[in-house]
């Protein structure tokens, strides 16, 4: 049968690196293609690199049928899934694939309510609608990782350049770090990727000392002002006495707390240098 390429269902998934891709080429040319391509139809959902390399080679490969879909979108949360289930998809891309599996879902459930408000009742069928996955717990446990890479990823996804993302997705800088850089201007995001691993560490490293200096003096002056709000208590009678004391007390445990919240922040400084010596030893020249 003829085979017909969607280009969209194509780039929908992340391509392989040149590494992974030819590592399947020398799987494919020894072994032949054990893996049967899915077919939609005469549309290619699975299978997009075999193919072609199999069609290169003249290797033969096998065809199965999945006539299971409506839609492009049906067969967009077929490919998320399937790609989710294998283990050498990174935690980048099954973070990014989760979150493309909510946009549709998402779209669906809106699009459902928008349908069921101006049939105004009149419909008797009932249209089954996936519960659209909402929380960041949810998707990360959809994903495999943790809420946190969720947040990073979505920020990633927000402001990180074209370069800064390939990056990421290549491993040459860790889903944090590229957070980090993520917060600089765009200009800069290139530059530092243009510079290597070394100069996307040393960037985040620097994103990050900068966020801790500016958290640190703030924590320390808001509570200072607490301390200064607290209310000169009038101690003229017993009964003042014991709310003069409570507030001696509140006033002793508040002091307490900023001298902790200010030892606090020196270790939080050691850590991070500690954090940088210990980085550059790991990082290979």
């Amino acid at each position: 049968m003829s085979i017909t390429i969607n280009e969209a269902l194509r780039a929908y998934i992340d391509p392989l690196t040149e590494h992974e891709y030819a590592a399947l080429e020398r799987s494919l040319l020894t072994e032949g293609c054990r893996d049967a391509l899915v077919c939609w139809g005469d549309v290619l959902i699975d299978g997009h690199n075999r193919y072609a390399i199999c069609q290169r080679h003249q290797i033969p490969f096998k065809i199965v049928q999945n006539d299971h879909f409506n839609n492009i979108e049906d067969v967009q949360l077929w490919m998320i899934d399937n790609h989710l289930a294998r283990r050498s998809v990174s935690d980048f891309q099954r973070g990014m694939l989760a979150l493309r599996k909510k946009e549709i879902i998402t779209a669906r459930t809106k699009q459902h309510d928008e349908n069921m408000s101006s049939a105004d009742g009149e419909t008797d069928v009932a249209v089954p609608i996936i519960k659209p996955t909402q929380s960041r717990q949810e998707i990360a446990r959809e994903a495999g990782i943790s809420s946190n890479a969720v947040v990073q990823i979505e920020k990633i996804q927000r402001t990180a350049s074209p370069a800064l993302v390939q990056a990421v997705r290549d491993g040459t800088i860790s889903i944090s770090a590229a957070a980090a850089v993520a917060s600089l201007p765009g200009e800069e995001q290139i530059a530092a990727v243009a510079g290597g691993r070394k100069e996307l560490q040393q960037a985040a490293r620097q994103v990050r000392e900068k966020i801790r200096e500016q958290k640190t003096p703030e924590k320390i002056a808001k509570q200072a002002a607490k301390l200064s709000e607290l209310p000169e208590p009038n101690i003229g009678s017993d009964s003042n006495l014991n709310q003069y004391n409570s507030h001696a007390d509140i006033s002793v445990l508040q002091q307490k707390i900023f001298a902790l919240q200010t030892e606090n922040a020196t270790l939080l400084e050691k850590i991070a240098s500690l954090e940088a010596v210990l980085e550059k030893v790991q990082t290979p020249d």
